[in-house]
């Protein structure tokens, strides 16, 4: 029995494609479920004489939209390059590390040695996507493409 490589990886190709695809309908589905929600705490908080004590909810949801947003971009560049590109990845783990940091401090259960801990993580992620872009800027220079880089 022989397997044909070349339809073994169009169909991987499309696999992935689809897989993906669904991905990120329900990203996009959790973005606008999530921006209504945030409008409407926002519209509660309105409510509030104080929002002392509010906010960490409005501070949480809209870290947590902005984790989906940087998720769905390298979703979106997988579709227009077929690749996923780690710095949208890494962008996303770097929101999500910030975020839970923010949301820890605010409600005052942040260790110091957690604190460090995230701080070096925090920082070997920065080094990760500093080194992606610059790997990312070599082979573009390298192949001659004249893509222009919209990850600013």
């Amino acid at each position: 029995m022989k397997i044909n490589s070349k339809r073994l990886l169009r169909t991987f190709d499309r696999t992935v494609d689809i897989v993906f695809s669904v991905i990120l309908v329900f990203i996009i589905l959790g973005i606008t479920i999530g921006a209504i929600q945030l409008f409407e705490s926002v519209w509660e908080l309105l409510k509030f004489e104080g929002i002392t004590g509010h906010y960490i909810d409005l501070i949480t949801d809209v870290l947590t939209l902005y984790v989906l947003v940087e998720l769905s971009r390298s979703l979106v560049e997988y579709f227009k390059t077929h690749r996923l590109r780690l710095t949208f990845i890494v962008d996303a783990a770097i929101v999500f590390v910030i975020r839970e940091v923010l949301i820890a401090l605010f409600k005052h259960e942040l260790e110091p040695a957690l604190l460090y801990a995230l701080s070096i993580f925090l920082l070997v992620l920065g080094a990760l996507r500093t080194a992606a872009v610059l790997v990312y800027q070599r082979e573009q220079k390298l192949t001659g493409d004249n893509v222009v880089n919209t990850n600013k």
